[in-house]
């Protein structure tokens, strides 16, 4: 079992990261330890899938501590990050009456984690919230952060609120059941983040990937060299976030430095596009983000920033992870009229992510890429 501690600056307190082996049977125990508090009501928040899967064992190891658990559970997939059910959740946890000492805890991926995150932000002007993952990408990216939110027609994650959570509960094991496509898209946001970390992690999640393709990824988990990789990898990975986000927890508008907590948005300028553009329904989000990376990385050999046999390292990164949806019929048009109203504009410049080299990012505003260059890069990745 491996821990990560995220302190953080503005409101100086410090929750932990928990990752290891067989931890939901004792999730009531560490929930009892996140809250330092008398056990009391839970809203467990999950959807109907992972609930099915794994929601007696937590819901039995909170009662078994003494919780009142109440469960509501949401439809699967990013459509359904939306304020109808927002306002469903919410309408259930006043229902139950929940108090300011009560708790939510989310059980499942990214959205339920920021679904769920956002209602604890926001009732009551905020109440304890636990996040309990259960994909690679809700892992190493949703439930470290803070960031909370639903999407709208106007675009992506644009109405939320950073709500840290209390503790995170990471259980190697819940990744066995993980459809193929999850882990795709999970291992895609692992490739940005080593691409902008540096040049150890990128290396490590490219070796991992090597040495354990994920067709194969289920048939590992009695190979305890797989086990520890796989520790390893989350909590290096988890590690990068957490040291980007103490050091910028709501990402300063004025940082352009590669410390800047918006250099996470790599990929994602082009990814929440493509999700936009195709009203949430082709892609998973760590597909469109692996779109989004190589779109960033052909803007960056096309404006003379990135050297192509960088790029062709990380190409080969991805396609290690699978494939991704077929883009060849997508409007581009859609493409760009979603990057008109993007939450990483600042001032009136869409801000984008690019790479000098693997591990160093830097900010570019878009008005220092000419817009045929860009262009062009969504049409040589999207249509070829």
């Amino acid at each position: 079992m491996q821990k990560i501690y995220v302190k953080l600056k503005e409101f100086p307190r410090r929750y932990d990261i928990k990752i290891g082996k067989n931890l939901l049977d004792d999730c009531g125990n560490w929930t009892k330890n996140c809250l330092h508090a008398a056990p009391a009501k839970i809203v467990l928040i999950s959807n109907t899938k992972v609930f099915g899967i794994y929601g007696e064992a937590v819901r039995k190891s909170l009662e078994a501590q003494g919780f009142e658990v109440f469960v509501w559970l949401m439809k699967d997939g990013e459509k359904y990050k939306n304020f109808r059910v927002l306002e469903c959740a919410l309408e259930f946890i006043c229902e139950k009456k929940i108090k300011r000492t009560d708790t939510i805890v989310a059980l499942g991926g990214g959205v339920v984690g920021d679904l769920a995150g956002f209602a604890a932000a926001i009732y009551l002007r905020g109440i304890a919230f636990l996040q309990i993952p259960t994909t690679f990408l809700a892992m190493i990216d949703s439930s470290v952060g803070g960031k909370t939110g639903v999407n709208t027609e106007s675009g992506k994650n644009l109405i939320g609120a950073f709500h840290q959570p209390s503790g995170v509960l990471i259980d190697v094991n819940t990744l066995q059941t993980l459809p193929r496509r999850e882990l795709t898209a999970g291992f895609c946001e692992a490739v940005k983040q080593g691409a902008i970390a540096n040049r150890k992690l990128f290396n490590q999640t490219a070796e991992f990937l090597k040495n354990f393709p994920l067709n194969r990824f289920k048939k590992y988990f009695s190979d305890k060299n797989f086990l520890t990789s796989l520790e390893n990898l989350l909590a290096a990975q988890i590690a990068f976030k957490a040291e980007i986000v103490m050091q910028d927890e709501r990402e300063d508008v004025g940082r352009t430095d590669a410390k800047s907590r918006k250099i996470l948005n790599f990929g994602h300028t082009v990814g929440h596009a493509l999700e936009k553009a195709t009203d949430y329904k082709i892609f998973k989000h760590g597909e469109a983000v692996g779109y989004g990376i190589l779109v960033a990385g052909e803007i960056g050999i096309n404006t003379g920033v990135f050297d192509e046999n960088e790029f062709n390292l990380l190409r080969d990164a991805l396609h290690s992870v699978g494939k991704l949806p077929e883009t060849r019929n997508i409007n581009l048009q859609r493409v760009f009229e979603a990057f008109s109203f993007d939450k990483k504009t600042i001032g009136n410049s869409l801000q984008w992510i690019l790479l000098e080299e693997i591990g160093k990012p830097k900010i570019f505003r878009n008005k220092d890429i000419p817009k045929p260059v860009i262009e062009r890069a969504l049409k040589k990745i999207l249509q070829k």
